[in-house]
């Protein structure tokens, strides 16, 4: 249940982020896409790390590697997904869209690799 509750924030933090660079600082599309997906892989990490699979794994940096691994993974995915859809519909639709796919993955990454 805290991973939802924490993936709902992900996905606030990632909208909120795209659209706060794009909108309001006027950056351009892909780059505001890609600062978004660095702070909401930052924001995932130390909220799944604490909160929702309280990991006590001392080995932080391989934690960390691996964590940023299939992050990094999924922000390709999401990049990819995302430069697709915008072509498609509003960059607002085609973020949702793209954020639906890689919360899933996410989750079933950090949870049979990451912080097994």
């Amino acid at each position: 249940m805290l991973y939802v509750v924490f993936g709902i924030l992900t996905f606030i933090v990632n909208i909120f982020s795209v659209v706060f660079f794009f909108d309001f600082l006027h950056v351009e599309i892909m780059i505001s896409n890609g600062i978004a997906v660095i702070l909401s892989i930052l924001f995932a990490y130390i909220t799944n790390k604490i909160w929702v699979f309280e990991s006590k794994n001392k080995k932080i940096h391989i934690e960390l590697t691996f964590f940023m691994s299939g992050r990094v993974f999924t922000g390709i995915v999401d990049m990819g997904l995302f430069f697709f859809l915008h072509s498609l519909y509003s960059y607002f639709v085609a973020k949702v869209i793209s954020q639906i796919v890689v919360i899933v993955l996410n989750y079933v990454i950090s949870k049979i690799v990451v912080f097994k």
